[in-house]
């Protein structure tokens, strides 16, 4: 016996048009039926919470599955599946499509070439299902746009619960992010951590869906940003805090990267916040406290108020 809820929907061509849509939702648990084999033309995200059974792919390779667990089931590739016939299974399952399963493809959120993770927790994931199968209640004007960022935060969800990421984050990347200003190459950070160039490149792209020299210089020109927005340090220092000797050099990467030349940058901020740029009057960035978001600093006192005085 088996419980089973779901829904489906058609979004229209402008929905596509904000990247990702849902077109499916369901939550279901007990002994289900057998699925496949079969093609799908769209992504489904299976997750399962609770049980286990098994998963098999196109080439005819079977591989136990173990709740908690993620099933990708990627558009154009056969896959069947089900639960173990004496225990079932709890599952939830988001259909989705659009343009930006490529790029989430691309950073390695999608993951076709691993149908089968194993998640750290499902819990997360289940109650983004549960919000977008609440969502998707008949009658709701906002059904198609709600859903459809709703699949955004899955994705993420499912990515941070992946059983290889740890509750603070890759190792490696937290190493290279603490590193990423020192005047070092690719290789040498490899060495740091006993690795060829190779086997970094392997781990970063898994990790972060990137090259590590991309997710270097992602770091560097962050934090250049942060420096030009807070401080009013020349650009030759702030290239020589983020690692760059040449200014010039530095100057040309990132109005190649961020659109505009860090002076542009700079003054765009100065207009953007209250008062100018962050971190001219006192105690502010400029002098190195950059406050935790979770302790913002205490309020300034208000200006004390003038005795009133009646003239005649």
């Amino acid at each position: 016996m088996y419980d089973t809820w779901m829904r489906y929907l058609t979004p229209g061509p402008a929905h596509h048009r904000l990247g990702l849509v849902c077109l499916g939702v369901g939550l279901q648990h007990g002994c289900l039926p057998t699925v496949g084999p079969r093609t799908l033309d769209h992504h489904v995200a299976v997750v399962i919470s609770a049980g286990g059974g098994w998963f098999r792919t196109a080439d005819g390779r079977r591989t136990t599955v173990n709740a908690p667990a993620l099933l990708w089931l990627t558009p154009g590739v056969t896959h069947h599946y089900g639960p173990d016939p004496r225990t079932g299974w709890d599952e939830s399952f988001v259909d989705f499509a659009g343009p930006a399963t490529a790029t989430y493809t691309e950073l390695g959120y999608i993951e076709p070439d691993r149908p089968v993770v194993p998640l750290s927790d499902a819990a997360g994931a289940r109650a983004v299902v549960a919000r977008i199968a609440g969502a998707a209640r008949r009658g709701n004007p906002l059904l198609e746009v709600e859903t459809g960022a709703a699949v955004h935060e899955l994705l993420v969800v499912l990515r941070r619960s992946r059983a290889d990421t740890d509750a603070e984050g890759d190792p490696v990347l937290n190493a290279l992010a603490r590193d990423a200003c020192r005047p070092m190459s690719v290789a040498e950070h490899a060495a740091r951590h006993g690795m060829t160039p190779a086997a970094l490149r392997t781990v970063v792209r898994r990790a972060a869906g990137r090259s590590p020299k991309d997710y270097l210089l992602s770091i560097r020109l962050g934090r250049a940003k942060e420096l030009l927005a807070a401080t009013e340090l020349p650009v030759a220092a702030v290239a020589r805090r983020v690692g760059y000797d040449d200014p010039a050099y530095f100057s040309r990467l990132f109005a190649r990267r961020v659109g505009m030349p860090p002076v542009r940058f700079r003054a765009q901020q100065a207009r953007a916040a209250p008062g100018g740029v962050a971190g001219t009057g006192t105690g502010g960035a400029a002098g190195g406290d950059v406050p935790h978001p979770e302790h913002p600093p205490p309020p300034r006192p208000a200006p004390s108020k003038l005795p009133h005085h009646d003239h005649e």
